[in-house]
């Protein structure tokens, strides 16, 4: 019984769950390259991009 309560609660991804999650990765790491780089406009944008709606959607998928 445990076992197949655990098989039901593992997440399955598809490609476009696999996707969002990548866009998530690149926009975030370009992101904080760029406030690195002393960016005060696209940086936040692509971190807000990437934590606030790639992330979730990718998740939710």
């Amino acid at each position: 019984m445990p076992d197949q309560i655990l098989a039901r609660s593992r997440l399955h991804f598809g490609p476009r769950n696999w996707l969002f999650l990548a866009a998530a990765g690149v926009s975030l790491a370009i992101g904080y390259w760029l406030l690195d780089k002393g960016s005060t406009t696209a940086a936040p944008i692509l971190l807000v991009l990437g934590y606030c709606v790639f992330i979730p959607v990718g998740l939710a998928l």
